[in-house]
């Protein structure tokens, strides 16, 4: 059975850190305006940049490509600490990531909930399984994000309140992965629209619950509208389902940079 969707297209149409020298401002941020921003990146692999690239950790894939490293390149702040991580779950930016924040920190960027929601099995499912096994587990991932993740989001967000009290908190949002309609050989429509439903749930609980918390959300699938796997110019790999240098460029930056205040 498919996952509703929650979003229609109408509304579319609408492990270590490391320091980035300054640049010139540019469209994605005035440097004379950020100059005092201490800016910690937290997350998981959509946030890393893992494949996008001129990786300075690969263990962790953070890459220079980033939309985190992009945005600090940009608007040269007083600091700024890369601590997102691919793979990475809330335990895991709990345990490993939030020990970066302090009351200097000024401002937090988020992406994370879609590995604790069985992303990257539920992919391989609907690459190589039927369409009814593929949204059997969108389902099962539906009904954890629906009332699973809520209460760890809840926790995690508040340790990020309790640990950076001054700082603006942008929790960014995942894009849709595959256009829909049409023929593509990486997948079939019906596999593709139930994703892409799936992508819906999970938006719609992150979102919520970043509100919840005060956090502002940043959200990628209007910013990646026209350019998912199957397009005529994709901004997200087939080979490993994530953003591109390019995504990250022109999808996740503008989504980021519009958000921050």
């Amino acid at each position: 059975m498919r996952v509703p969707r929650l979003l229609t297209t109408a509304l579319l149409a609408l492990a270590t850190a490391f320091a980035v020298p300054a640049a010139p401002a540019s469209a994605a941020g005035n440097a004379t305006q950020n100059a005092a921003e201490n800016y910690v990146a937290l997350g998981d692999s959509y946030s890393s940049g893992t494949g996008a690239g001129d990786y300075s950790d690969l263990l962790c894939t953070r890459s220079g490509n980033a939309y985190p490293a992009r945005w600090a390149q940009a608007s040269a702040p007083a600091s700024f600490t890369f601590a997102a991580c691919g793979g990475a779950k809330i335990p895991d930016v709990l345990n490993n990531q939030v020990r970066y924040l302090d009351q200097s920190t000024t401002l937090v960027s988020i992406s994370i909930g879609g590995n604790d929601s069985g992303f990257a099995s539920i992919m391989l499912t609907c690459m190589f399984s039927s369409q009814s096994v593929c949204e059997q587990r969108l389902d099962e991932a539906a009904d954890y994000a629906r009332n699973e993740l809520p209460g760890e989001l809840d926790a995690l967000y508040a340790t990020i309140r309790d640990r950076a009290p001054n700082a603006e908190v942008v929790v960014v949002g995942y894009p849709y992965l595959y256009k829909e309609g049409g023929f593509c050989l990486s997948m079939g429509s019906g596999k593709r629209a139930a994703i892409n439903d799936g992508s819906d749930v999970l938006n719609q609980v992150i979102s919520g619950r970043a509100a919840a918390a005060g956090f502002s959300f940043a959200d990628a699938r209007p910013a990646f509208a026209g350019h998912e796997i199957c397009t005529s110019d994709p901004w997200i790999s087939s080979s490993n389902i994530h953003p591109t240098a390019e995504g990250h460029e022109k999808g996740y930056l503008p989504a980021f940079s519009a958000v921050v205040r």
